[in-house]
């Protein structure tokens, strides 16, 4: 029988796709959500045929409606375990594009774990609302034991007029398709073709439930690649159809050929799988970012709006995967406990930004403001367990090898929690001299506590470059254990020095002692006036501020890079759309003031100064078509013709061992209705570039799809965007800019977005958001990584990238003897070039040591672990921690291939120091 003469069965899965915050703040769509919640448990209990409600996707729904309701626990338990309920396998519906790598491993890991808690997990790959897919996705998902995936947004499922024939212009010709990640692995995937509200109010009255289905059935058969239809009954904050038991009677009785079934996902993705439909599906592979379409509709440039929000998110993402875990696992192995309850109170706070219209800053202004607060909550809870952690290390570490170099040791420790060596400039601040209030204080004698007549040791003794800074009196407090408060004042210093070759997962300690300081100008950083040059780079700043940059290792040179765009905004905090008749403006033939502003023999800094004229918004025409709901694409309003003055001051920092360029960006955003742009000319020629995402380095293409009709080809980014040919290459790193475009000039230029401002929501109505204009003082930080074509040197900058966004860890050490070393390498891990370390924790399954790795590199890679007797087993887990296969070890070592963007979790059961 033809997949036209089966008989047709219709899956009606009853859903809300619930938006914590959107349009109306958090706690009005709250008040929302308890009379929902009220309404499915009142329907599930009294309508026997009503089976059962999809939730979602996301836990988090529970946690919500039980902090107003908490006497339905129990209920809410029974009709999950009931499987009339359906939870999971996510704790919050995120943007995968704008979250980590880490950031969506831990959104699944907690979701799943509350799911199983209530009793049941929903195990689809729920993407309902996602602004694009993610490429490793597939791999993500199937790590977890979920073999399907559903999602409303990414690919273009048939051709012109239905016609399959014209299938390999697009993704898929039906709703369903192989989505592969770029390991390989695979998963079903399903397409919401008619989006996720295809089934929504179905009528009860045979009528108009005549009309409904005719219409409904064609639709959803069209693009169907089996008998099995799938229905969704419910779309953005549905209420629950009361009546549907009624509803699906009467379909019954109007289509008898047809099997019309109260459904859920489970039982929809077996039957899928019952009918081996793989075996004639298309399979579409890696991101599914909307790139066969004209582009008007892809939401990509909520990469660009609150540009704040963003950089607070990357700051409090590193600040719990990067640093927090580490050094709460270093502790761990050092015998303290592993706090997995703090951890998982300041994951899930932060979490809370995660959905897609809160990190996306694609909502009213209130829900914003909450964003901010819950940032600051989440870094908080983690910058306490930090210092915690810091302090018990710092109790346990041997410092009494300073006597020996000095008097007055004032030692401290660094810690390189990345997963490759490190050279930096390190920055700490440091006591010379504290006095209680308890024991009385002398301001004066500590505001003239001698800082000179020191010099700066390593653990060998071997003197180094270093820059202090008088920090003067502080007042500060203790917070002991076992009694009140103590308050005292300090004396306060700040040193600079720079940190040599630091190996993984380490730390090394430093004290300054008293002795003669010497002066060390030999190999000046700025060699000549606006040059800096180290061994590997030679930087010229051009008279208006841009950069003459020649790679000595390489000998290419780039020629301008680093100026600045701005261009009228009249779109929303969905989509950027140019102004009218709009020329952008750019620092290009502006003179800029230039000075240096730091000469040190570790580090080096020109402050670079440019004064511009803007329009200070756009015409009084845009607010009459924002009111009048003209459709973004259509508007037509000019920027003014009023002027104000925007100053942009940039700090261009190069250290003595750096391979990279360190950019400092400032200004107060004066101007509405605009975007500002830092552009670097490549003049590389190739087609194609790469840029950081989530468990992988995508491969884009420069040029967009033939379909393509936005002027803007903006993209998402996480760490960098690179761009390499057959003889040179340049990878531009950053700190929360999750939008870049490479532009379609001859230069083959990059453009990252430093502001983007605008005044409306957009989307179905209008909703004013005078916030969304980001006014007032801004900051932004990138770096600049020229670099050979050899993978290699490509490799060796992506790791650099990397590690630019991850802070060193440091902490001032008393005089004491201890039972860790001066220098020590918590775990002895060696990764390959290719092989990139993203987790380092401890798992509140197992107790055991967690450590994840990907590649990025189309050819394989290497772990290489130490065992030095502290490990009793090594084994592979997965994203979920899960323990399998032993790994054998060899010569008191493992060594673990990772194939080409394979992510690897390997488990070690550790000895724990008593």
């Amino acid at each position: 029988m033809s997949k036209s003469e089966e008989k047709k069965i219709v899956h009606i899965i009853s859903h809300t796709h619930w938006d914590r915050e959107w349009y109306l703040p958090y706690e009005k769509h709250h008040f929302l959500l308890v009379e929902f919640m009220d309404q499915l448990i009142y329907t599930l209990d009294n309508d026997p045929n009503f089976k059962s409600f999809h939730l979602d996707g996301q836990t988090i729904i529970l946690d919500d409606y039980l902090e107003v309701r908490p006497e339905r626990r129990e209920k809410v338990k029974q009709l999950i375990e009931q499987k009339r309920l359906f939870v999971g396998p996510w704790y919050i519906l995120q943007d995968e594009f704008l979250t980590s790598s880490e950031a969506n491993i831990r959104n699944l890991q907690y979701g799943i774990k509350d799911a199983k808690k209530w009793g049941n997990v929903s195990k689809i790959g729920y993407f309902p609302d996602s602004f694009g897919n993610i490429g490793q996705a597939p791999q993500l998902l199937a790590q977890a034991g979920i073999k399907h995936a559903t999602f409303g947004r990414g690919v273009k499922p048939t051709g012109f007029n239905n016609l399959v024939s014209e299938a390999d212009m697009y993704e898929s010709p039906y709703s369903e398709m192989k989505w592969k990640s770029p390991d390989g692995t695979e998963v079903i995937g399903i397409l919401f073709a008619n989006w996720y509200c295809n089934g929504n109010e179905i009528p009860s009255e045979r009528k108009a439930a005549r009309k409904y289905w005719d219409g409904h059935l064609e639709a959803v058969k069209k693009f169907a690649s089996s008998n099995h239809l799938l229905m969704l009954n419910g779309c953005d904050h549905q209420p629950v159809q009361k009546d549907l038991s009624k509803a699906i009677e009467i379909a019954k009785e109007l289509y008898p050929d047809v099997e019309f079934i109260h459904s859920n996902f489970n039982d929809y993705v077996e039957q899928l799988d019952h009918k081996r439909i793989g075996n004639h599906l298309k399979t579409v592979e890696g991101e599914l970012r909307s790139q066969h379409t004209d582009g008007w509709g892809t939401l990509v440039n909520t990469a660009s709006s609150r540009v704040y929000l963003k950089q607070m998110n990357q700051e409090v993402q590193t600040l719990l995967e990067s640093e927090v875990e580490p050094l709460a696992t270093f502790a761990y192995l050092m015998g303290d406990k592993y706090d997995h309850d703090v951890i998982e109170y300041a994951w899930k706070m932060l979490m809370k930004n995660h959905p897609h219209d809160s990190i996306c800053g694609c909502s009213v202004d209130e829900v914003h403001r909450e964003m901010v607060t819950r940032f600051e909550k989440s870094k908080h809870m983690a910058e306490s367990m930090k210092k915690d952690v810091l302090e018990k290390l710092s109790k346990q570490i041997d410092t009494t090898l300073f006597k020996k170099y000095g008097e007055d040791p004032i030692p401290f420790a660094i810690f390189n929690t990345t997963g490759q060596r490190r050279t930096g400039v390190v920055t700490v601040e440091l006591e010379m001299k504290r006095e209680y209030f308890a024991e009385g204080v002398n301001r004066k004698q500590l505001e003239e506590y001698p800082i000179d007549k020191r010099i700066l040791i390593d653990e060998k003794g071997t003197i180094l470059d270093y820059e202090i800074e008088d920090l003067g009196v502080i007042f500060d407090y203790d917070l002991p254990k076992n009694q009140f408060r103590q308050p005292y004042l300090a004396k306060r210093i700040k040193v600079s020095l720079e940190a040599q070759d630091v190996a993984a997962l380490s730390h090394q300690t430093f004290a300054l002692v008293i002795g003669e300081k010497e002066s060390n100008r030999k190999n000046q950083i700025a060699s000549a006036k606006n040059v800096l040059e180290n061994d590997y780079m030679y930087i010229k700043i051009n008279a208006n501020g841009s950069l003459h940059i020649r790679n000595k290792v390489t000998n290419q040179v780039f020629e301008n890079l680093l100026f600045y765009e701005d261009s009228g905004d009249i779109g929303n905090e969905y989509m950027f759309k140019q102004a009218y008749k709009d020329l952008p403006i750019t620092t290009e033939e502006l003179q800029a003031s230039i000075k240096l502003v730091e000469d040190t023999p570790i580090r080096a800094t020109y402050e670079i100064i440019h004064e511009l004229e803007v329009p200070e918004s756009a015409e009084a025409r845009l607010q009459t078509e924002q009111q009048e709901l003209v459709w973004f694409t259509g508007r037509k309003a000019s920027r003014s013709k009023k002027t104000i003055s925007f100053t942009i001051k940039t700090h261009v920092s190069l250290e003595r061992n750096g391979k990279g360029i360190d950019i400092q960006i400032f200004y107060c955003n004066v101007a509405k209705d605009h975007r500002l742009r830092a552009l670097f000319p490549t003049d590389i020629e190739c087609k194609v570039h790469y840029a950081d995402s989530i468990f992988e380095v995508a491969k884009r293409n420069n040029q967009p799809s033939d379909q393509w009709a936005n002027p803007d080809h903006s993209q998402h980014q996480q760490a960098f965007v690179s761009m390499h040919d057959g003889e040179k290459g340049v990878t531009i790193a950053n700190k929360g800019l999750n939008e870049y475009e490479v532009l379609r000039d001859d230069r083959n230029t990059i453009a990252i977005t430093l502001v983007r401002s605008v005044g409306e929501l957009g989307d179905w109505g209008y909703f004013p958001t005078p916030e969304a204009q980001c006014l007032g003082d801004q900051s932004a930080a990138l770096k600049i990584f020229p670099h050979g074509n050899q993978e290699n040197s490509v490799a060796e900058m992506y790791q650099q990238a990397y590690q630019y966004q991850i802070p060193w860890s440091k902490i001032q050490l008393p005089m004491q003897g201890g039972s860790i070393s001066a220098s020590h390498q918590y775990i002895s891990v060696d990764t390959s070039k290719e092989t990139v370390l993203t987790s380092v924790k401890v798992s509140a399954l197992t107790d055991d040591l967690h450590m994840r790795f990907f590649n990025m590199m189309s050819h394989d890679g290497a772990v290489n672990i130490s065992n030095n007797n502290k490990v009793k087993q090594y084994y592979l887990s997965n994203i979920l921690e899960e323990q399998a296969k032993t790994l054998a070890v060899s010569n008191d070592s493992i060594k673990l291939p990772v194939a080409p963007f394979e992510i690897v979790t390997m488990g070690l059961n550790v000895k724990r120091k008593k």
